[in-house]
């Protein structure tokens, strides 16, 4: 099996994603593929466990990807070893009323992963500049109070977004979270593929929406967005991956082996020492539980 560098999927600030495969042969059969993966989340969640005991970091994995581009499976095959208490998945779809009243972020925010867990974002804060970018029309559900119309979303109104994420993410790794932000890269012709997969089969038909037709339409501009955002907002303490989407099953394990890859820097994360008192009477506790009749 192919060894994976991780480099080869950083993005920086020249990103352009005509560059990136969105097929990628790792050399490796389905099965192979699949053993990989179980391997390399286990070690994962070998280190969910002692983060949630160390209690000093969190760790936010972010997904982004045009629709159909696999990110739920992922996370179904990716986290499935996990402790359910230790880890969140939030998924953020249109906003709603409630979330409208308070700033694009405030959402995110509050969904932020405790000291010691994991949190995923299917969807992330980056929809807030990128289907806001194709649907400016949505901004103004937000009631800001310098924006009364289409027109007044001017280029600096995107540049200040990208400034205010930038500091956002800034702001919380700098209290401990651990920021990873996968791009999904998919071809528009698998994309194609899948949306007629969902209409063949009639246990995934009810993720097909017409929406999803229409939406495909501003296929261009979506690419054109992302490869913005993510040039203006891959950073060290917060980098963008972008991830060859075409075969889920090669996705899957490319996040993961980042993940741990990544992860596994952290040398500091480790169970915590026993207290002394506590050490020094091991015996005493031990021979006190079984002489209990």
């Amino acid at each position: 099996m192919k060894t994976l560098t991780i480099e080869n999927f950083l993005a920086d600030k020249n990103i352009r994603l005509e560059k990136f495969p969105t097929h990628l042969d790792i050399e490796a059969s389905e099965k192979k593929k699949q053993k990989a993966l179980d391997k390399v989340t286990g070690k994962i969640s070998e280190i969910q466990e002692k983060m949630y005991a160390y209690n000093k970091y969190s760790v936010l994995i972010c997904l982004q990807g045009m629709d159909t581009a696999g990110k739920d499976s992922l996370i179904r095959e990716v986290f499935k070893d996990f402790n359910p208490r230790g880890m969140v998945v939030s998924s953020f779809k249109t906003p709603n009323s409630a979330e409208l009243e308070h700033d694009y972020l405030w959402r995110h925010y509050i969904a932020l992963p405790e000291r010691g867990k994991f949190a995923v974002f299917n969807r992330t804060h980056y929809e807030n500049v990128l289907v806001t970018r194709v649907h400016p029309e949505y901004i103004l559900k937000e009631n800001l109070p310098t924006i009364t119309k289409v027109e007044d979303i001017d280029k600096g109104f995107w540049e200040s977004r990208f400034e205010q994420i930038n500091n956002f993410e800034k702001h919380i790794t700098a209290n401990g979270t651990i920021i990873l932000k996968f791009f999904l890269h998919l071809s528009k012709e698998e994309q194609r593929q899948r949306l007629i997969r969902r209409l063949e089969k009639e246990k995934h038909n009810w993720k097909f929406s017409p929406d999803d037709l229409k939406e495909r339409e501003h296929w261009d501009e979506y690419q054109e967005y992302y490869e913005e955002a993510i040039a203006k907002t891959s950073t060290n303490y917060a980098p963008w991956y972008i991830v060859p989407a075409d075969n889920k099953e090669t996705a899957r394990f490319i996040v993961a082996d980042i993940i741990h890859q990544q992860l596994e820097k952290y040398t500091d994360i480790k169970n915590p020492e026993l207290d002394d008192a506590i050490k020094d009477n091991i015996t005493v506790y031990r021979r006190a539980l079984e002489e209990e009749k």
